[in-house]
């Protein structure tokens, strides 16, 4: 695909896992749930490389016939000035135009295409780290090779979208509500600790992949004692001052040394992706068996989503499913639940 107009646009999957260990921070894309989604409408593995756009707009023209998706934020999506759905699979052909416009509610959108691309990595992803100058910014000109060609699909009924999946794009609420566990350091707040569930905060224009800051009405650490540098979790939720919160997205150091007063579950880390700065988050606690709970559920909904499309997509003509994992393995990072056996199309299945 040649480039356009890149907005603020990076390569990226879910993350270098293997690489804390290192002293490298795992990185990724922030909003997980949209990035796993767009791969699987495509036919893709969920850790295939994607696009991250954030907030801007984005266009491409196709060198050969695609099959890409789009999920995360809201934003509409053109084909040679002819709108096309988000959160499904869509289909163009070579010589057609793409333009993805900036979001108007939430930041970031995710855009898949089949096959996914080939791009540097590092330790095995290929998602970007700005404390070492890694990663793949895209640029105006710049052409980024895809893997696979995919003949346009049509659905027979009067060219409607192949799936219509409106349940799996996520609306995202003026003010988020986000869950929170205890944090190991909750003692050190003693009665203060349930300001962060008191009233909303405000997201602040200075946060960026490594921290999202908010804010309001902090609770006050009463302990004197110095806090040690240590691993610290993604989703970690400091008070490293009097001012601000700080919530650690993906691209945080591996280490820090501020008390951590409560850790974002994953759903919640995935929302708190989407805040605007300006926009107002409010906490709410869970239990760690709750969180667990809501994890689980949100495995078998993407696991039956899979199926679902998968299927739809063999019966239109795709013939490859889970693909797009770059020749280095990604260690630690299986898809979870298990990929299915990709399914046949109707005609070609056993009588």
């Amino acid at each position: 695909m040649l480039i356009l107009t890149p907005g603020m646009t990076v390569v990226t999957d879910l993350g270098r896992f293997q690489a804390p260990p290192l002293g490298f921070s795992v990185n990724g894309a922030l909003d997980q749930y949209s990035a796993r989604i767009a791969n699987i409408l495509v036919g893709n593995h969920e850790n295939a490389p994607l696009l991250e756009i954030t907030a801007s707009r984005f266009s491409f023209a196709a060198e050969t016939d695609l099959l890409f998706a789009v999920t995360g934020a809201g934003g509409s999506i053109r084909i040679d000035g002819y709108t096309a759905p988000g959160h499904t699979p869509v289909s163009v052909e070579t010589g057609q135009i793409v333009t993805i416009d900036p979001c108007t509610v939430g930041l970031r959108s995710y855009l898949a295409v089949h096959g996914s691309f080939t791009v540097p990595l590092l330790l095995g992803s290929c998602a970007p780290d700005s404390m070492i100058g890694f990663g793949l910014r895209l640029e105006k000109g710049q052409r980024l090779a895809c893997n696979l060609s995919q003949a346009p699909l049509r659905n027979p009924s009067m060219d409607l979208p192949l799936l219509r999946l409106g349940e799996i794009a996520r609306r995202i609420e003026q003010e988020l509500l986000i869950e929170v566990t205890d944090g190991p350091d909750i003692g050190e707040f003693g009665e203060t600790a349930s300001r962060l569930f008191e009233e909303p905060y405000v997201v602040s224009p200075r946060s960026n992949h490594v921290g999202l800051r908010l804010a309001g009405r902090l609770p006050e650490r009463v302990s004197t004692g110095e806090v040690l540098s240590r691993g610290v979790p993604v989703g970690a939720v400091e008070v490293p001052s009097t001012q601000e919160l700080l919530v650690l997205h993906r691209g945080r150091g591996v280490t820090a040394g501020y008390p951590v007063l409560a850790v974002l579950t994953l759903p919640a880390l995935d929302a708190i992706a989407q805040a605007r700065p300006g926009q107002r988050v409010r906490f709410r606690p869970t239990t760690l068996e709750q969180a667990s709970l809501r994890q689980l559920e949100q495995h078998l909904e993407i696991a039956r989503l899979r199926e679902r499309c998968w299927e739809v997509l063999a019966a239109h003509g795709v013939r490859t499913f889970g693909v797009g994992l770059p020749a280095t393995p990604q260690a630690h990072i299986p898809c979870d639940p298990p990929l299915p056996t990709p399914p046949q199309p109707a005609e070609s299945r056993p009588q």
